[in-house]
C-alpha cells in the first residue's frame, strides 16, 4: 500500500512520526457502514459470539446429561427444538457450548501466528540480508508439508486435546503470516518517508514502530482474519479425526464426528454441527473481504 494512499506525510522527523492520516481510516469505516454484506455477516457473528459466551441465558439444559430414552429426537421436538444427539442430549445446547471451544481452537492459533509470524516477518522485511534469508528458507521448509498433514503430524506427536491442537494449528499458520509480513514490509521499507526518517537519524525501532508497522497491520490484520476460516474447519477437522477436544466435551467437530452414526436416522440433526462451521467459516471469510475491499483505495477511487 502505498504512502499517498495511507495518507502518510513524506517527510519525517523523528519527533513527528508519521502515521496514517485519520482521514484514511474514517473513509474505511465509512466504506465498511456502506458494505451492506459486510454489516450482515458481523451481525451473524455477533449472534454466535453471544449464543455461545450466554449460553446459560439462552438454554436451560445441561450440555453434559443425556437420556436414552431421548436419544435421537428429530428437529421441533417439543423441549428439544433441535432434536438430541445419539445420547439424548439437547442439541441446541450441545451447539451453544460447542461454539465456545471451536471459536477458541479456531482463533487462538491465529491469534499466536499474527504475534509470533508477524514479527518475524516484519523482521525479515525490514532487516533483509543475512536475517531475512534465514527466517524465510526456515519457513519455506514447513510449505513442504500440507498444513492438513501438517498439523494431523503434530498433535500425532503432542497427544489429542484442545492445548495441542491449537499449538498445531499456530506451527501450520506461522509460515504463511510470515510470508504475508515479510512481503508488505518489504515494499514499505523503501518508500519515500521511510527513507526521510532514516537519512534525518531516526533509530530503527522508531521507524518500524511509526513508520513501517502504521502501513502494514492494516494488510496483515486482514489476512490473519481471513485465516480464522480456515483455522475454524482444520480445528474442526482435528477434532473430527479425534486428535482435537475429546469427549464429552462440546465441539462441533467432535459432535459431528459423534453424531455421523446417525446420519441414516435423523440427518437433518447428524448435519446441524457442520452447518454451524460451515456458516462461521464463511462469515470470517466474507468479513475479510469486506476489510480488503474497505482498505483497498485502488478499489475505492
Amino acid at each position: 500500500m502505498s504512502d499517498i494512499a495511507m495518507g502518510t506525510p513524506l517527510v519525517s522527523r523523528p519527533d513527528a512520526p508519521a502515521a496514517p492520516a485519520p482521514g484514511y481510516w474514517k473513509s474505511v469505516g465509512q466504506r465498511l457502514l456502506t458494505d451492506k454484506t459486510t454489516i450482515a455477516v458481523t451481525l451473524v457473528l455477533l449472534g454466535i459470539l453471544f449464543i455461545t459466551l450466554g449460553a446459560p441465558l439462552v438454554t436451560h439444559y445441561d450440555p453434559y446429561h443425556g437420556s436414552v430414552l431421548g436419544r435421537l429426537k428429530p428437529i421441533g421436538t417439543p423441549g428439544h427444538w433441535l432434536g438430541t444427539d445419539e445420547t439424548g442430549r439437547d442439541l441446541w445446547t450441545r451447539l451453544c457450548y460447542g461454539g465456545r471451544l471451536s471459536l477458541l481452537a479456531a482463533i487462538m492459533p491465529v491469534t499466536i501466528s499474527l504475534i509470533v509470524g508477524g514479527f518475524l516477518g516484519i523482521l525479515a522485511g525490514y532487516a533483509g540480508g543475512i536475517v531475512g534469508t534465514l527466517i524465510m528458507r526456515t519457513m519455506d521448509v514447513f510449505y513442504a508439508f500440507p498444513s492438513i498433514l501438517l498439523a494431523i503430524a503434530i498433535c500425532g506427536l503432542l497427544g489429542n486435546g484442545l492445548s495441542n491442537s491449537i499449538i498445531a494449528l499456530a506451527v501450520v499458520f506461522i509460515p504463511p503470516m510470515v510470508r504475508v509480513s515479510e512481503t508488505v514490509t518489504t515494499q514499505s521499507r523503501n518508500l519515500d518517508f521511510v527513507e526521510a526518517a532514516r537519512a534525518s537519524g531516526t533509530t530503527t525501532p522508531q521507524i518500524i514502530r511509526y513508520h513501517v508497522l502504521a502501513n502494514v497491520l492494516g494488510p496483515i490484520l486482514v489476512y490473519a482474519t481471513s485465516l480464522i476460516s480456515v483455522s475454524i474447519i482444520l480445528s474442526a477437522g482435528l477434532s473430527f479425526l479425534g486428535l482435537g477436544v475429546t469427549p464429552p466435551q462440546a465441539e462441533w467437530g467432535l459432535m459431528l464426528n459423534s453424531l455421523r452414526q446417525a446420519i441414516y436416522v435423523q440427518p437433518y440433526v447428524a448435519a446441524l454441527p457442520g452447518l454451524m462451521i460451515f456458516a462461521t467459516s464463511m462469515c470470517f471469510n466474507l468479513m475479510s473481504d469486506g476489510f480488503r475491499s474497505a482498505m483497498d483505495v485502488r478499489l475505492n477511487k
